[in-house]
């Protein structure tokens, strides 16, 4: 295990002891961050903003973890695959069941969830701000879709996107029975 791979491990320990919101309130509080919306922060930016949160590295930490991840020598860290790599990897129980609530959203089968595939598997009609005449039924269906969506909202969840957004729940849950209970549960598989 080098330098880096160190780090990595001890800002996934300090995440993981906040408990189911710590990596995704990690992503969130950067994605704050990233003013320009680029998607990128230098080491000084990552550093001041894992200080802000209590999670200490020291500069040279921070400047391995930037240079990992630096995909276009800017000297920035890429946000989003900084943020993939921090996340525990899941078992293939929990893949398994993760693919199997995608296929179930995915009516069209095209690997990517729409508004329109969602509309074959819920109803948003009882939404209270649809009976309230606030929001359409497909401002519902778009605002659920948009949980699973990466930081670009396009309407479109790709298995990628659905399963960056369960690593981080599962990431919380101490074992594979669990969530997939969980999972089993609330995607009625």
């Amino acid at each position: 295990m080098d330098a880096v791979d160190a780090t990595m491990e001890k800002l996934r320990a300090q995440c993981l002891s906040r408990g189911a919101s710590g990596i995704q309130g990690l992503a969130r509080f950067f994605r704050q961050l990233d003013r320009d919306g680029s998607r990128f922060l230098d080491a000084e930016e990552f550093g001041r903003g894992l200080a802000k949160l209590g999670l200490v590295l020291d500069q040279a930490e921070a400047e391995g973890v930037c240079r990992r991840w630096d995909r276009d020598g800017s000297r920035t860290l890429d946000l989003e695959e900084f943020l993939r790599a921090l996340r525990p990897p899941m078992s293939q129980a929990r893949e398994a069941v993760i693919a199997a609530a995608f296929a179930k959203l995915d009516r069209s089968g095209d690997g990517v969830v729409t508004v329109d595939d969602l509309r074959g598997v819920y109803s948003g009609r009882a939404h209270p701000k649809v009976r309230s005449g606030e929001w359409t039924e497909d401002e519902v269906l778009r605002r659920f879709l948009d949980n699973f969506d990466s930081s670009e909202k396009d309407g479109q969840v790709t298995l990628a996107e659905f399963q960056d957004y369960y690593s981080g729940v599962s990431a919380s849950m101490n074992t594979d029975e669990e969530f997939v209970a969980m999972m089993t549960s609330a995607w009625q598989l």
